[in-house]
């Protein structure tokens, strides 16, 4: 690693987001043939760094070095011309443009001859490079819209790989793809490596990033605070670094009981939608309900059904009271509330203010005499940013200017003020540090105590394990498999009922 040359140099790097100081000073080294690890909590600037390097944003002040020459990107267009491709935790893609069009956009010059834009040969390439990495099960022609939110970033990752990159940002990419994405993205990693190029990589997942990284940079609070060499690796010291302070293994319940209340408060019958076929479940109250599978077993419809997003093509979704749940308003007026895996894209107004996201599912609440009164709303929206410790320069600032985990704490406050008894969380730790983490399983758990209940749909095994009273695991749409807290499940075993 030493013999290796510096390929990229970022020095004394500030930005504020009005008076949030989001990097002070901050420091990065990338070398050649490398995959850099940048690891912090929620907030600690990651991203921000990361979105000035790929010339998204511009930084106040500071210095950047590419192969040893100033670099400064007007723009991300401006970026991917100098060799530097950036892939985003939230979707970044066009929904009205086919895979063929997302992969190319901006290159569109590469296929035009006499003024006209060859789009057979736009595809055919396009083709060439879903091929390449991995993904040829995605057609050029397909649009957009109509794929999973897997795909979606699969594409991305194309339109990456098309560019040849010389160093490629990967922001949290890993959370929205299921085990078969993260094989191809890691084997795309490992191509640009042996090809003399390099990798930022961003996650908060330690394992994957002692695993996956050659170095790694800490930051917090928008300070450098050290860089590790491999041999330096260690999870409680990288744990230590990121939040000054040291932090338990243990995230999860501790307690090994499942809930033993009779009362029901949603029932699931004969349900087939979407990828769902023939789903039957009660949810009790106080109870919190997990569901684990492949990305593709149909999991993330349950939430869907539940809310009344997605209709029924036979079966029904029923209140406490024997109600049918067809419609999302019909859900709230049962004190339902849903947070989407695709926070950003379903579960935020992310061109709003925190607000106006916070009090969105509360005017009724909020309004007197048919009035509401601003003094009425920020009182509301501060209590619960400082019930939730949302980091923010007031409830006025927009939500796309948050870190991941503090959006998703506005998603959570919208709800929690609104009054939901029962939640339905959609992989709701994604993109989120261990901090956040600790602290939405803490809220999690006094929730239940309270007798609300919780639908938790995760990819992540340990978590649904962790925190379930009852795990339902899901295949090709069907129920395969379901374990009550008491009985221990090991991830060896839903596993088994999952492939």
């Amino acid at each position: 690693m030493g013999q290796q040359k510096v390929l990229f140099e970022a020095k004394d790097m500030f930005k504020s987001f009005g008076v949030t100081k989001a990097l002070k000073e901050v420091k990065l080294e990338l070398k050649s043939s490398e995959v850099l690890g940048l690891i912090g909590e929620n907030g600690s600037g990651k991203s921000t760094l990361a979105s000035i390097i790929a010339g998204i944003w511009a930084a106040d002040s500071g210095s950047m070095f590419l192969e040893g020459q100033q670099y400064f990107p007007k723009n991300s267009m401006e970026a991917n011309y100098s060799g530097i491709c950036m892939i985003l935790q939230e979707k970044s893609t066009f929904d009205h443009l086919s895979a063929a069009n997302n992969i190319f956009i901006g290159a569109e010059k590469r296929f035009v001859k006499a003024g006209i834009l060859d789009g057979r040969r736009m595809k055919r390439e396009a083709a060439k490079v879903l091929q390449e990495i991995g993904a040829s099960h995605i057609s050029p022609s397909d649009m957009i819209g109509n794929l999973s939110f897997e795909d979606g970033k699969l594409v991305e990752l194309a339109r990456a790989v098309s560019i040849k990159p010389k160093i490629l940002i990967v922001d949290e990419t890993t959370t929205a793809l299921s085990r078969t994405g993260r094989d191809i993205l890691y084997l795309i990693m490992e191509k640009m490596k042996k090809g003399g190029n390099s990798v930022i990589f961003i996650s908060h997942d330690i394992d994957e990033m002692v695993d996956k990284c050659d170095r790694l940079t800490v930051l917090r609070d928008g300070n450098y605070v050290d860089t590790l060499e491999k041999k330096d690796f260690s999870t409680q010291v990288i744990r230590r670094l990121m939040v000054g302070r040291e932090i338990s293994d243990n995230y999860y319940r501790t307690d090994s009981e499942s809930c033993k209340n009779e009362e029901i408060v949603l029932q699931v019958k004969d349900v087939i939608a979407g990828k769902l076929d023939n789903i039957s479940f009660s949810l009790h109250k106080g109870e919190i309900l997990g569901f684990g599978g492949l990305a593709d077993c149909g999991m993330h419809d349950i939430g869907r059904i539940a809310f009344g997003l997605l209709s029924t093509d036979t079966g029904e979704v029923k209140d406490a009271k024997g109600k049918k749940i067809e419609a999302p308003a019909q859900a709230m007026s049962r004190k339902i509330g849903y947070i989407a895996k695709n926070r950003d894209q379903e579960a935020l107004m992310t061109n709003s203010p925190i607000l106006d996201n916070i009090c969105i599912a509360s005017y009724d609440k909020l309004s007197k005499n048919g009035c509401i009164l601003p003094g009425r709303e920020n009182k509301f929206v501060d209590y619960l940013a400082d019930q939730l410790e949302i980091k923010m320069q007031d409830s006025k600032q927009y939500v796309m200017e948050l870190s991941g985990g503090n959006k998703q704490k506005v998603a959570l406050a919208k709800w929690l003020g609104f009054g939901a008894d029962i939640l339905i969380l959609d992989c709701p730790t994604r993109g989120i540090d261990i901090g956040i983490k600790s602290n939405l399983y803490n809220l999690m758990i006094k929730l239940k105590k309270e007798g609300k209940s919780i639908i938790l749909i995760s990819e992540e095994l340990p978590e649904v394990i962790g925190m379930s009273d009852r795990v339902i695991i899901l295949k090709n749409g069907r129920i395969s498999g379901e374990f009550r807290r008491e009985a221990h499940p090991t991830e060896s075993l839903l596993i088994d009922y999952m492939v």
